[in-house]
């Protein structure tokens, strides 16, 4: 655990700072149980941000994505995190993704793709089905752009159906999420590790 990592979760809430978000609750866990192998994180809310519509890494005017983009270049391992509504993730989390299709175009000094090297987990939150289905698409897209995915590596809660209860109003973390964080952070971990050692080749 000598080489040291860092994580940044992107949390795609459609509430603005300081209202409370099951997203960020969640994101905060995951981030606390990174920590426990050797990751030192940040938590960014999205919906704070102007992030512009379109699929260039800088769109201009006052986007800010540039800023966040550099985040994720900086960070080994990101963890994206988004709510369920209509049994879809949400449309702050499909803003985030369509930004990051432009590093599709966007290679390091070998000529790689940007996000090689850099691994991805997924945290969904939502008193509704859809969550395999958000884990699908979140890391069709994420790989597409580079990212590598650990095994077991998605976090998930749904409530009762048809009921109001959040994951942020739980009195404790249910045993099943737990155990599923812990899993997903350590081989996140693991996974960055060996590739920040030894990245995928060039050619």
């Amino acid at each position: 655990m000598s080489t040291r990592l860092t994580a940044l979760a992107i949390s795609c809430t459609l509430k603005p700072s300081p209202a409370e978000s099951s997203s960020d609750l969640l994101g905060s866990q995951i981030l606390s149980s990174l920590a426990e192998h050797g990751v030192t994180g940040e938590l960014v809310r999205a919906v704070d941000h102007v992030i512009s519509p379109g699929v260039e890494a800088d769109m201009g005017g006052d986007d800010e994505w540039p800023a966040l983009r550099g985040k994720v270049l900086a960070a080994d391992i990101l963890v994206f995190l988004t709510p369920t509504w209509m049994g879809q993730h949400s449309s702050v989390a499909q803003r985030v993704l369509e930004r990051l299709d432009a590093e599709l175009s966007e290679t390091d000094d070998a000529g790689r793709p940007t996000l090689f090297d850099k691994v991805a987990i997924a945290g969904i939150v939502g008193n509704e089905d859809g969550a395999h289905h958000i884990a699908a698409i979140l890391f069709q897209s994420l790989n597409d752009v580079g990212y590598s995915v650990p095994a077991q590596a998605s976090i998930y809660w749904n409530g009762e159906a048809m009921q109001t209860v959040d994951y942020k109003d739980l009195d404790e973390t249910p045993e099943k999420v737990a155990q599923a964080t812990a899993t997903a952070a350590r081989n996140a971990a693991h996974l960055a590790r060996l590739l920040k050692t030894d990245g995928y080749p060039a050619e």
